[in-house]
């Protein structure tokens, strides 16, 4: 490369090569690489402990990299001064598992958070915006003077997503949108999550278990495997990068067995002490 501290995009928002990230002497995560289109929504699966929240803070640069490098829009993050990072964590919008609403504040305050730390507004334009994104996420307008407490987990999660897109992010990353909901709920989100695209051109990434999600809302789809329990040191751990009409037929049993949600040999290797 002709600069080390830029790429060249070719449509990439975001870029990962060759990552890794240990604790305690242990990888959680070895030797990933992929990329993200812009305007793309991609949904990283796997069972629990294989890495997807150390993957998820590592692309927002909540986590530095132990190896290898995270690219987003064409600049190395680890290379970006502080300042600069204060600009690019703008374009990011965050809907958090369970919310993260703060207890203590309004519906209104809640949603308004984002703008009021961002620096100097208008009063008038910002109550407009808090309307609309409220409203946009299917919420009445007499939400807005209730507290977090008043409402059901379903309306608490429409409010975090109306906190994330009121700066317009360029990418939102969706924590276990639909964990905790029933079917119906999860449906909403998951055609909440649709309408985002369409109203704003933003980039997804999804941390989800929810098969639901990731049929109905994503574009491609990123399966990662515990290290712990690979055959070997040296294998794979990405187990499918594809669409989420071919996880039935992926060639890796694996890959088929969470997709179905079968035990497959689980319960031989809890009950051997793998966990």
């Amino acid at each position: 490369m002709s600069d080390p501290e830029k790429i060249e995009a070719r449509g990439d928002l975001i870029q990962v090569r060759d990552l890794g990230i240990g604790f305690h002497h242990a990888w959680i995560l070895r030797d990933i690489s992929f990329s993200i289109r812009k305007g793309q929504t991609l949904a990283i699966i796997g069972e629990s402990g294989c890495g997807k929240t150390v993957l998820m803070k590592t692309l927002v640069g909540l986590l530095r990299p132990s190896a290898g490098q995270v690219y987003f829009d064409g600049r190395l993050l680890a290379d970006m001064k502080s300042d600069e990072w204060v600009r690019v964590r703008r374009r990011f919008g965050f809907v958090f598992q369970n919310a993260a609403l703060f207890d203590s504040m309004s519906i209104y305050d809640n949603v308004a958070f984002p703008v009021r730390q961002s620096g100097p507004h208008d009063k008038k334009a910002l109550h407009e915006m808090i309307c609309r994104h409220v409203r946009e996420v299917g919420l009445p307008p007499d939400v807005l003077g209730k507290m977090p407490a008043e409402l059901s987990g379903g309306m608490r999660k429409r409010v975090g997503l109306a906190r994330a897109l009121i700066l317009r992010p360029e990418v939102l990353i969706y924590d276990e949108p639909t964990t905790g909901l029933d079917p119906i709920m999860t449906d909403v989100i998951n055609e909440l999550i649709l309408d985002t695209r369409r109203r704003y051109p933003v980039t997804g990434v999804i941390v989800t278990h929810d098969m639901r999600t990731v049929r109905k809302v994503a574009d491609r789809v990123l399966m990662l495997f515990p290290r712990r329990r690979l055959d070997a040191p040296e294998d794979p751990q990405v187990l499918f990068d594809g669409s989420p009409a071919d996880l039935e037929n992926a060639a890796d049993r694996r890959v088929r067995q969470f997709v179905r949600g079968e035990a497959g040999e689980r319960l031989t290797e809890m009950a051997a002490g793998w966990q």
